[in-house]
C-alpha cells in the first residue's frame, strides 16, 4: 500500500494496516530505522503490567506452594509412570470409601 507524506511530514497508517498488524488506539508503538526503512513495532505489555500488586502477590504465593511439591517422578519408563498412577488412583478411591463410610 503507497501514502503521500503531507506538509506536515506525517506519516498516516492506513486503518487496514494498522488492522492487520493488531495495532488499536492508544497501543504504543516503537520505531527503527536501518538502511531507509522504517519498521513500526508494537509494544507488547509485559506480563508485570498486567497485574496489580495484589494479583501479583497472589501469583508468587501460588508458586512459592507449587515448588514445595508434591512432584512425582521423574520416572524411568512410560510404564512406571502408568504403575505410579494406578497406584495414587487405589489409593484415592480408598481414602474416598473411608471418608463416606464414616
Amino acid at each position: 500500500m503507497t501514502v503521500v507524506v503531507k506538509d506536515k511530514k506525517q506519516l498516516v497508517v492506513p486503518p487496514s494496516v494498522s488492522r492487520r498488524a493488531g495495532i488499536k488506539p492508544g497501543d504504543r508503538v516503537e520505531f527503527r530505522v536501518s538502511g531507509g526503512i522504517i519498521s513500526i513495532i508494537p509494544m507488547l505489555p509485559s506480563a508485570a503490567d498486567e497485574y496489580t500488586p495484589a494479583d501479583r502477590k497472589a501469583v508468587d504465593a501460588q508458586l512459592k506452594q507449587a515448588a514445595k511439591g508434591p512432584y512425582y517422578g521423574p520416572f524411568e519408563t512410560a510404564d512406571s509412570a502408568i504403575k505410579f498412577l494406578r497406584q495414587e488412583i487405589r489409593k484415592r478411591k480408598a481414602d474416598k470409601t473411608k471418608t463416606t463410610k464414616r
